[in-house]
């Protein structure tokens, strides 16, 4: 259960990451809609690439997949507030909510792992 998790958590990172950083359709007005520069969605969009790969590894080192996890849990989050503030509805807000409550699945599989 942990391995297909972690697959897919990387994966729909990896994704957002990608369409961040590359700027694809829709993402400099979503930046622009929750106040970022394009710059700042770019950055955001690398450290959703890094945290996928950091997952990953998580696979043959456990700490790194923690540190990952936790800090996807504290971007999410952001993401959360940063809706919120916007005053975005249930449907705008859905995707990181849904994303910190896979982490934080995550988090709990992993904490039983080990623990």
């Amino acid at each position: 259960m942990i391995i297909v998790l972690t697959i897919a958590l990387a994966g729909c990172f990896t994704l957002l990451g990608l369409a961040k950083v590359a700027g694809a359709a829709g993402m400099p007005a979503r930046a622009a809609h929750v106040g970022f520069s394009s710059a700042a969605y770019r950055r955001i969009g690398a450290l959703e690439l890094l945290a996928a790969v950091g997952l990953l590894l998580g696979l043959v080192e456990v700490r790194i997949g923690l540190a990952a996890a936790v800090g996807l849990v504290l971007l999410m989050t952001g993401a959360c507030v940063t809706h919120l503030r916007n005053g975005d509805g249930p449907r705008e807000i859905a995707p990181a909510a849904v994303m910190t409550a896979a982490l934080i699945s995550y988090l709990g599989l992993i904490a039983a792992a080990i623990g």
